[in-house]
């Protein structure tokens, strides 16, 4: 029953470390888009608006996957562990 709880906590700590790798990417895409766009103000000053407020909610939309990752990730520490004895033990009933 122990060995069994443990590889609960174990693969629910795995998963939210794996979860949390998506993080990566927004900040590679992030980090791309803003220079890209310094890049463009710099060759055309005059559209600094429009390039701006392009890149923002481009940033906006690359941020939602690691959000989402951050939020699988929670749940996987705190809700999963739980849940997952819980089936455990009214299994074993």
């Amino acid at each position: 029953m122990e060995l069994a709880i443990g590889l609960i906590l174990a693969g629910c700590a795995i998963g939210a470390g794996a979860a949390m790798i998506a993080g990566i990417g927004p900040g590679i895409g992030e980090g791309n888009a803003v220079g890209k766009a310094c890049e463009a103000i710099g060759r055309q000053p005059e559209c600094k608006g429009s390039v701006t407020s392009t890149m923002i909610m481009g940033c906006a939309i690359a941020e939602t996957t690691g959000i989402y990752a951050l939020i699988i990730a929670i749940l996987l520490i705190f809700v999963a562990p739980n849940m997952f004895v819980n089936i455990l033990l009214n299994a074993v009933k």
